[in-house]
């Protein structure tokens, strides 16, 4: 059932994006541990407060001591969280980079392959032969538009309407006018048919 539908295409970890998740585990530790720290500062400082209440001056002094010392490793941490970002960032980018180049250097690789198919010469070529072909075209509509006398035309013409007429010539239409046949001798010959008819049966006997 597995063949059937195929593997999973598994993702390439790259050592670059090893480096990136690690520089971003170490930061959100240390977030956590700064998060920690002002924890334990503010309860630090509200002990410091009781302590001067109770009289117990040396003891709070003690306290707030170790309160500076930590407010100051905040501040250190707080610029190692930024290194730590900032390397993700140059790392992120760098990758980006490294695609880009790719991308160019496969565009590269299709454009010498087009250019050995087709060199500048054959191009110039296909060029050549393009512009006089239509200058060859436009002599042609030039002899056409304005070069032909008016015998050419009428030529041109005549030929045309013999195409048109499938070169059938047709006999000419007389111009006298065909006599007036009476009713009379348009029917005399339905009558003497059986006459005649009669007729060739007794020439027959």
């Amino acid at each position: 059932m597995g063949n059937l539908f195929g593997k999973k295409k598994q993702t390439r970890v790259t050592e670059q994006d090893k480096a990136v998740l690690q520089l971003k585990q170490q930061r959100d530790k240390l977030r956590q541990y700064q998060k920690r720290i002002n924890l334990q500062l503010e309860k630090e400082r509200l002990l410091a407060k009781q302590l001067l209440k109770n009289g117990k001056k040396e003891k709070a002094l003690l306290l707030l001591k170790k309160k500076r010392y930590q407010d100051q490793l905040l501040d250190k941490t707080e610029n190692q969280i930024g290194n730590l970002e900032r390397m993700v960032q140059d790392l992120e980018f760098a990758q980006i980079e490294t695609k880009v180049i790719q991308g160019l250097k496969v565009g590269n690789e299709c454009l010498k392959k087009m250019h050995e198919v087709m060199s500048v010469e054959e191009v110039e070529r296909i060029m050549d032969e393009t512009q006089d072909a239509i200058e060859y075209q436009r002599q042609i509509d030039d002899m056409l538009a304005g070069s032909f006398s008016q015998e050419d035309e009428d030529a041109v013409l005549a030929e045309l309407e013999a195409i048109t007429q499938g070169d059938v010539e047709l006999p000419e239409v007389p111009e006298d006018e065909l006599p007036d046949v009476p009713e009379a001798a348009e029917e005399k010959p339905e009558r003497d048919r059986p006459r005649k008819k009669q007729e060739r049966e007794m020439l027959a006997v």
